[in-house]
This record gives C-alpha cells, sequence and structure tokens, in this order.
C-alpha cells in the first residue's frame, strides 16, 4: 500500500488513466496468449518442439477472441501517439528517432542476449533442436515491434487524414483489406494459381494493423465521440459474425499448425472486425475504467505494468523457455513438455502460468535496464550488441 501511496503521489492530475490501462491490459494479453495457446512436444532425442492445444481443441478458438488484443494496443499506441506528436519540443524526426529508439533498444538487448545465451546452452548439452524452436519463439513477438515502428512513422499523416476525415479515415484501410481478401479468398482464389500471385496478402499488413492506429489518431484529435464507439462495436461484431458463420473464415485468431488458412500472418479482415469491436469497446468504457483507476491499489500495478511494457513483450517467451528447457531434461512433465492435446493439458498449463509469471518478473529486473537511455559513451557496447543481435537473427531464421 505504501509503494501505491507514493504511484498515486507521483502521477500527474492530468494523466490519463484509462488509456493506461488499456494499454496494460492488452499487454498483459499477449504473455498470456502465447502462455496458454502455444506447448511443446518432446521428440526421442530429448529435443523440445512447438505446438499448440489449437490442433487438438477446436472449441478453444474463442479464448483467442479474448486474448488478441492487439486492436486496442494499436488503438491507445495510436491515440498516445498524437498527444505526444503535439507535445514535442524539436523537429517531427527528432521525435521519431526518440520514440524508435525506445521501441529498439529492448529488442537489441534481447537478441544480444540470446546470441550469447545459444552457444552456452549448447555447450552445456541443449539439442540443437531446442535452440532452435526457442529462437522462434523469442522472434514470435519482435515482428510486432517493426510493424509498430513503421505504423509510428506515419503519425503525422494519419494526423492530417484524421483532421480531414475524422474516424472514417480508417475505412480506406479496411476496405483495402477486404478487396485483398477478397481476391485471395474468393472466386479468383479458384481460377488458377496465376491469377492471384502468392504474396498478395502481404499488401495486408500495413492497413491491416494500421487500421486501428488510425481510430485512436483520430480519437485522440477528439473526431470519435460515443456514437461512433457504438457504431465500431455494433459493426465489428456484426462484420466477425458473417466472415465466420457465412464466409467460412478461421475460427482462431492465431494461426493453428497445419491449417492453410491463418487470420493474423497477415491479418485478413477478421482481424479487423475484431478490433474494430474491440476499439468501439474500448472507447465506451474510457470514462469509467478511468474513474476506476482512481483508487491506488488498481492504479499502482497498471503503472508498473506500463514502466516494463517492452520488457514484458520481449522476454515473456523466455520465461517460458526458462522453465521447459530445464524440464525437457527430466521427460515429458504435463503442461509443459507433454502433447497439448487433452483436457489435463490445458489445466496443467494454466497451473504454469504463475511460474512463468515469477520467473518473468525475476527476468525483468535485470532486463529493463535496456528500456533506459544508453550513455554516449557506450557505443562500443551498442555496437557488440548490435553485431550480436544480427548473429541472433542469422540462426533464428535458419540462415546459417
Amino acid at each position: 500500500m505504501r509503494l501505491a501511496e507514493k504511484i498515486e503521489a507521483r502521477t500527474p492530475a492530468h494523466r490519463d488513466r484509462a488509456i493506461d490501462g488499456l494499454r496494460a491490459l492488452a499487454l498483459l494479453a499477449v504473455p498470456t496468449g502465447h502462455w496458454l495457446l502455444g506447448g511443446f512436444t518432446l521428440d526421442t532425442d530429448g529435443a523440445l518442439h512447438n505446438a499448440s492445444p489449437l490442433t487438438a481443441f477446436g472449441f478453444f478458438a474463442p479464448v483467442s477472441w479474448v486474448l488478441q488484443m492487439l486492436g486496442v494496443f494499436f488503438l491507445v499506441g495510436g491515440h498516445a501517439s498524437v498527444l505526444s506528436y503535439h507535445r514535442r519540443t524539436s523537429t517531427t524526426g527528432a521525435w521519431l528517432r526518440q520514440r524508435v529508439a525506445r521501441l529498439g533498444r529492448p529488442v537489441l538487448g534481447v537478441t544480444a542476449v540470446w546470441a550469447v545465451l545459444i552457444p552456452v546452452l549448447w555447450w552445456l548439452g541443449v539439442p540443437g533442436d531446442t535452440l532452435r524452436t526457442g529462437s522462434t519463439l523469442v522472434v514470435q513477438p519482435l515482428w510486432f515491434v517493426g510493424v509498430y515502428t513503421v505504423i509510428t512513422a506515419l503519425t503525422p499523416y494519419c494526423v492530417r487524414a484524421a483532421r480531414h476525415m475524422g474516424v472514417w479515415a480508417a475505412a480506406p484501410l479496411l476496405l483495402t483489406v477486404a478487396v485483398v481478401d477478397l481476391l485471395r479468398y474468393g472466386p479468383y482464389a479458384d481460377a488458377g494459381a496465376g491469377v492471384v500471385p502468392g504474396w498478395l496478402g502481404v499488401v495486408n499488413i500495413l492497413p491491416g494493423w494500421l487500421f486501428a492506429y488510425q481510430l485512436g489518431v483520430s480519437w485522440g484529435e477528439g473526431r470519435v465521440g460515443r456514437r461512433h464507439a457504438r457504431g465500431l462495436l455494433i459493426g465489428g461484431v456484426a462484420l466477425f459474425a458473417v466472415l465466420l458463420l457465412v464466409f467460412d473464415y478461421p475460427a482462431s485468431m492465431v494461426g493453428v499448425p497445419g491449417e492453410a488458412r491463418t487470420n493474423s500472418h497477415p491479418p485478413s479482415l477478421l482481424v479487423l472486425a475484431l478490433a474494430a469491436a474491440q476499439s468501439g469497446a474500448a472507447i465506451g468504457l474510457h470514462g469509467r475504467l478511468g474513474r476506476l483507476l482512481r483508487r491506488p491499489a488498481l492504479w499502482a500495478p497498471v503503472v508498473v505494468v506500463n514502466l516494463s511494457a517492452m520488457t514484458i513483450l520481449c522476454w515473456h517467451q523466455t520465461a517460458m523457455l526458462a522453465a521447459a528447457v530445464p524440464a525437457s531434461f527430466l521427460g515429458e512433465i504435463p503442461g509443459l513438455t507433454t502433447p497439448p492435446d487433452s483436457l489435463g493439458w490445458i489445466l496443467a498449463r494454466v497451473a504454469w502460468l504463475p511460474v512463468f509469471a515469477c520467473l518473468l518478473a525475476l527476468i525483468a529486473r535485470r532486463a529493463r535496464v535496456f528500456e533506459t537511455p544508453w550513455p554516449r559513451r557506450a557505443r562500443g557496447a551498442r555496437a557488440v550488441a548490435g553485431v550480436l543481435a544480427v548473429g541472433f537473427a542469422v540462426f533464428a531464421f535458419g540462415w546459417a
């Protein structure tokens, strides 16, 4: 309670607590989703391989609807970015460099550390396949940082669009994704491989994730009200239902091993429908959430999570691996190294979640240093970290 009171005393009166609360909620959904929907199998050589309970339990897909909160994350990111953009004290370029550095330092840190860990773990007897699996999991959430960086660079253009079009500035983005989906999965998809190029889905990456960010920018510009929020919520839910029930979109919001189609890589129209519904709900509940977070006991954990946002994003998979890799030497441990194909696995995995959270907290105490600005005299250390990060990327992507 003393910590909560100290945080309360240091919080500026103008702080938008609801935005921070929504960001914390969306952020915590990332490790929860990866920990709950990602499992391992153990081969005869004792190596770990990725697996998913969604392969065995199709009814588990609605859980991904709740845990896929990137729409909310991009929404509040756009809202916060436009306010920060208006408060900048120097050029747009300097503002952008500062924000990119805040995103890039933790990524550089986790990849450099893993570049050192891989040969050490191999020397200690960890199988090469386990190291490949681990590197894949570490990279998995980092794609978001790259996409978010590109979208952040578009903030000035998003601001102009919001001032001219308001909430409708996001409509062309949704339309673009709809057209690409129509070409990929509609009548033209059955006409032959030469009609629709296989790379066409890549077009959806930018407009797919920019959609909610643009909504957030329009919201920050004061161009999205409660009436718009209700429209986004109702329209998003309706579109989601139609795509799922009529057009046979995959039910899971994350990729399922063995499935030919995925909603998230690249984002499909179903992802945007969910983001619209989540955005409408978030904007509509903004006032109530802000009043709720006036309570110091609720506000303090929100502040702690936000201060460690990039650390949580970059290191949560490492926390799970910190439990799974040692366990792989002991054989099949329920919920950890056993196949995720039974209800018993689900119950066991839920029991493991607090362990993963504790391991993440221990890692974060050291890893948070990567979120703070590096001193100017540390140019040599930055160069070494950069070389190590490149080496990790070469290994993780199978280039060597």
